[in-house]
């Protein structure tokens, strides 16, 4: 079972009214803080450069994963030996520095990285981004999932959000293979930052690129949760709730099979119906 980080958590007193009675009561609230992330790395003309470069509203805890996953999903890193140290020390602050021979683009570093439901991009010219960033479309594999699997797997991942549980404020986000099983949980008050969170987790462990897993999310699908999904390598993204046509289109255009409204009665499938068996 998952268990909840101490400072995800706040306890503050509120007044509950429920059938006409007024209780005074402790209520537990999802933390939503700010975190900066720093990058050190070379310039070709300025030498040794430490910049800001995003500033995230998300729920403490997981921070070095959030952080390599963002940079990941951001084509800024290819792989973990590509950084060289990792500095959380100072509160809501990250700092990582990368290797010396590692070139970074600094039109992508002057981009307002400040997260939020928008990327800044939109329609076609979003798809050629990703394209430009070196995202190929994704191979056809044998992953695949009954439906029946897929009905149960929204309530196993309700199961392992205790954060959720405990607060009704944030998201979640969930590894699945092919039997159904959740092999990794991550929840932020933010659900980029999730997804970022089991990214970078990924990414520490030499989990990636994804092949024979698939990912699911307590939300919706939008554009920026299926860049990060085909930042890994997924071949397969499941949605409790709807994904938006910009997430449809890059599903398309990058092979991965995408279903929303995921329950106990069935899904919606937006691309590649193939893979999920009825």
């Amino acid at each position: 079972m998952t268990k909840t980080d101490p400072a995800a958590l706040v306890t503050l007193p509120i007044v509950r009214l429920r059938e006409g009675r007024r209780m005074e009561v402790d209520d537990q609230l999802v933390v939503e803080e700010p975190m900066e992330l720093r990058l050190g790395y070379t310039d070709s003309r300025q030498g040794r450069v430490h910049k800001s470069i995003a500033i995230t509203m998300r729920t403490p805890g997981d921070d070095v994963a959030l952080g390599l996953g963002f940079l990941f999903a951001e084509s800024i890193i290819r792989s973990l030996d590509e950084v060289t140290s990792i500095d959380a020390g100072k509160a809501n602050v990250l700092r990582i520095e990368l290797r010396e021979d590692i070139a970074v683009d600094r039109v992508r570093l002057d981009r307002n990285f400040y997260t939020t439901s928008s990327c800044g991009m939109c329609g076609k010219a979003s798809l050629e981004t990703l394209s430009l960033a070196g995202f190929d479309a994704l191979p056809d594999n044998h992953f695949a999932l009954p439906l029946a699997v897929v009905q149960r797997l929204a309530e196993r991942l309700a199961e392992q959000q205790p954060l959720f549980r405990t607060t009704g404020g944030n998201h979640g986000v969930a590894l699945f293979n092919a039997a159904g099983d959740i092999l990794l949980v991550k929840e932020d008050v933010g659900r980029h930052n999730a997804l970022d969170k089991l990214n970078g987790t990924l990414l520490q462990q030499g989990r990636l690129p994804l092949q024979e897993s698939g990912l699911l999310f307590s939300g919706r699908a939008s554009f920026e949760m299926m860049q990060k999904a085909l930042a890994a390598g997924c071949p397969m993204v499941l949605a409790v709730g709807a994904p938006s046509s910009l997430a449809v289109e890059l599903a398309q255009e990058f092979n991965i099979t995408l279903a929303g409204f995921v329950g106990e009665r069935g899904c919606n499938i937006y691309h590649g119906a193939g893979r999920i068996l009825s």
